[in-house]
């Protein structure tokens, strides 16, 4: 029994990730957006968001530096320009900033 025990335990603990949210998840429930600075935004805050979004945010700005670094550009209009092309490219249903920074959802 004991044995059991921990074998359900261990199990769960490499399951975690089966139930953590996905960024199109989120997207799709409105939960995060895109924001005009080129990143990531939480619209409805929870830990899980936020760690999300902070984990999104980290990988577009290591993918900004190295364009900005291979074409002498400066890794903010790399960001500007990512989030011009997002938000053009927001789904219907999904959330973007529009520039007052007020949250808007695609209809």
């Amino acid at each position: 029994m004991k044995l059991a025990f921990s074998t359900l335990l261990i199990s769960l603990f490499f399951c975690v990730n089966a139930w953590a949210i996905t960024l199109q998840d989120a997207k799709s429930s409105a939960l995060v957006g895109e924001q005009t600075d080129g990143y990531l935004g939480v619209v409805k805050p929870s830990t899980e968001i936020e760690a999300l979004v902070k984990d999104i945010n980290a990988k577009r700005l290591q993918h900004y530096q190295r364009i900005a670094t291979k074409n002498g550009l400066s890794t903010a209009s790399i960001a500007k320009l990512a989030a011009e092309k997002a938000i053009a490219a927001t789904d219907k249903g999904h959330v973007y900033q529009d520039n007052n920074g007020q949250w808007q959802i695609r209809k």
